[in-house]
């Protein structure tokens, strides 16, 4: 039957990308490069020294070039508002510049017009994975407390440049992907294996104070937008109502939470003392540092993808294949193609969980499957792909964020993951497909970069017109 939940009639519905993960031109009007071009297979191999011609993001899908295109397709399923970032490197392509690239902020301002040629609001990521090699190599990344004043120069010039233009900001995508992946999430430079958890928090505070300043900032150069957070969520459920259980997965989420908890509240949550303690971690807070954290943000915003266990039990312990942070799995729920457990309800739960917590508005800008599409001509000649599958999961998602909604949760968007094919983050590859719309290039760099609709287009389209109502429980 049709959902009888009432979205908001402001709801901002859309999709989601990030600029390494699609763009391309990844030399090209003076950009500089970033950790992703020395990531050809993304988290799964270990960096090169320098750009290969393996490394599909080099190209990604062109939209670049074809952004013109891309967003017209956008406005014709109805978005409401397209997430995306911008690649630091285009801006200031070494990172510690005093000038920016003014081709690299064009190209940004021609996007945004594009957006608002069709109503399309851009809500925008200040650092998704992008960090500019220069400051990972010269610098060991968020490690160093110099980053904090190359971020606010970044960020005063966009503010500057965009006012008027970009009403929602995120500073940093997945800031707490950095616990897993200090390379990527970080720019760090450290091995993961030789980084000392003391260095890897005093990196964490420096973004902290780098984000909360960001908030101030913005507040400050554009008193009418929206400045959140963004975090990886991932509801830690018990394996069993063994106590043992329940406690490892209320630590698994302590540490999880204390970057939404410091986003949101200003200041540093006491359970967090007895981890530090443990193990022999003392962040060093510069004269300052307290007051700019009271800066706090306007909304939280998070991905969604998986939910995992947690045990007591160091023989039940069995690593699931999470999205960056592992997990036990759960025998309750199946997984996709790529071993991530599928369970609407914990979005749900995560959306019940972060308003009690925080009493803040709420934006869900990342959910999706990852799966592996097929390329079929119709019976009416056109390509497409019949991607039920797809359909099924965000309906299913969606709904648990009109029971979210029914339960008294303010929730401003969704934008769903790779809302037009790109390269995977985690693996770095094209098989690995989210998007309503085909894009024709494969895992050897061939293809023809050809845009299709799939089915999956045309549902969403409707999803967004009737504003949720076309959902089926």
């Amino acid at each position: 039957m049709n959902v009888t939940t009432a979205f908001p009639k402001d709801f901002l519905w859309g999709g989601a990308v990030a600029a390494n993960q699609l763009e391309g031109a990844y030399d090209t009007d003076g950009k500089g490069l970033s950790v992703q071009d020395v990531m050809p297979h993304g988290i799964t191999t270990p960096r090169t020294e320098g750009p290969t011609e393996d490394n599909l993001k080099l190209i990604g899908i062109d939209f670049y070039n074809r952004y013109k295109e891309d967003v017209k397709l956008f406005a014709e399923m109805g978005f409401k508002v397209f997430r995306t970032s911008i690649a630091w490197s285009r801006i200031f392509p070494k990172g510690d510049e005093l000038e920016p690239n003014e081709k690299g902020l064009q190209f940004y301002d021609d996007l945004f017009d594009e957006c608002h040629k069709y109503g399309i609001e851009p809500l925008v990521t200040i650092s998704h994975y992008e960090t500019p090699l220069h400051l990972s190599k010269t610098y060991d990344g968020w490690v160093n407390r110099k980053m904090i004043e190359f971020y606010e120069r970044y960020v005063t010039v966009l503010f500057n440049r965009f006012k008027g233009k970009v009403k929602y900001w995120l500073t940093f995508n997945e800031i707490n992907s950095i616990l897993e992946e200090p390379f990527m999430s970080g720019g760090i430079f450290t091995p993961k294996e030789k980084l000392s958890k003391q260095d890897l928090y005093q990196a964490i505070h420096h973004e902290l104070v780098a984000s909360a300043l960001a908030v101030k900032l913005g507040h400050e150069i554009m008193p009418e937008a929206k400045i959140g957070c963004m975090v990886l969520s991932m509801p830690t459920y018990p394996l069993t109502p063994n106590p043992d259980d329940v406690v490892a997965a209320m630590h698994a989420e302590q540490r999880n939470d204390i970057f939404a908890d410091i986003h949101a509240r200003g200041y540093y949550p006491k359970y967090i003392n007895r981890y530090f303690k443990a193990n022999n971690i003392n962040i060093k807070f510069e004269d300052g540092d307290e007051e700019i954290l009271k800066h706090t943000v306007d909304f939280i915003s998070f991905s969604y993808y998986v939910s995992i266990c947690e045990t007591g039990d160091p023989k039940k312990r069995k690593e699931g294949k999470g999205n960056l942070f592992a997990g036990v799995p759960n025998p309750h729920l199946k997984a996709s193609d790529w071993g991530w457990q599928i369970d609407p309800q914990g979005l749900r739960v995560t959306l019940n969980k972060y308003w009690d917590r925080y009493q803040k508005p709420l934006f869900i800008v990342e959910n999706g499957l990852g799966a592996v599409d097929e390329l079929i001509t119709d019976e009416n000649g056109n390509k497409t792909v019949h991607d039920d599958y797809r359909i099924q999961y965000l309906n299913d998602h969606l709904v648990q964020v009109g029971e979210a909604l029914e339960d008294g949760v303010d929730v401003m968007g969704y934008t769903s993951w790779g809302c037009i094919d790109l390269v995977s983050a985690s693996t770095a590859e094209m098989k690995k497909r989210y998007g309503f719309i085909y894009v024709d290039r494969n895992n050897d760099g061939s293809g023809s970069l050809e845009r299709y609709k799939k089915k999956s287009f045309h549902w969403y389209k409707e999803v967004i017109s009737t504003n949720g109502a076309s959902l089926q429980k």
